[in-house]
């Protein structure tokens, strides 16, 4: 099954480096301190003399800054992709003779409308990842704030979910649903 929160992973696994970085660098500085360590003299200065360094130390930090920017910016865009990917289904039993593409977003159509058909459903968002065998299917419903939740989940998954199974003909399709309530101030999401 293809991995509903990618981010999550991204960043569970950055913060691990981080971490281990962080953990390396404490180590090195107490060893050197109660010199354990005799790579660094603990009473030398940290910068010998009080002349500028070379014009390239400069150019390698600029360099480094713009490096670590990126990756940072990369970072944060990583936490809007919150979908996973969802392609084009090939449905062919004989490649001889044809075959049939479905495109994701048009195979949860129904699905959507049939949910935002439910009492007190705002917007129905569906992303139909993977393939025949390893589908998956994440749902954000936005309701009413006094919507009945339980009553909307069993809906959904008592007889939106089993018809697009059928449509799809797959046995299981595991699925996140994610509510989100409506209001003035924004949303306050439910999982």
């Amino acid at each position: 099954m293809p991995s509903l929160n990618r981010p999550a992973r991204l960043n569970r696994g950055l913060l691990v480096v981080t971490g281990l970085v962080l953990l390396a660098a404490g180590a090195f500085t107490l060893a050197t301190h109660f010199r354990a360590l005799t790579v660094l003299d603990p009473d030398a200065t940290l910068v010998p003399g009080t002349a500028a360094p070379p014009t390239w130390v400069f150019y390698v930090i600029a360099a480094g800054a713009i490096v670590v920017g990126l990756l940072a910016l990369r970072w944060l865009l990583a936490q809007l992709a919150h979908k996973p990917r969802s392609r084009t289904w090939r449905l062919e039993s004989d490649p001889d003779t044809g075959r049939t593409e479905l495109p994701a977003g048009v195979a949860v159509a129904p699905l959507t409308d049939e949910i935002r058909g439910y009492p007190g459903v705002h917007h129905v968002d569906a992303t139909l990842a993977g393939g025949r065998d390893d589908a998956a299917l994440a749902l954000v419903v936005t309701a009413e704030q006094d919507a009945d939740i339980a009553t909307l989940r069993e809906e959904i998954t008592a007889t939106a979910l089993p018809r697009l199974r059928q449509a799809l003909d797959l046995d299981t399709l595991p699925t996140t649903l994610e509510v989100r309530f409506s209001t003035a101030g924004g949303a306050r999401t439910v999982r």
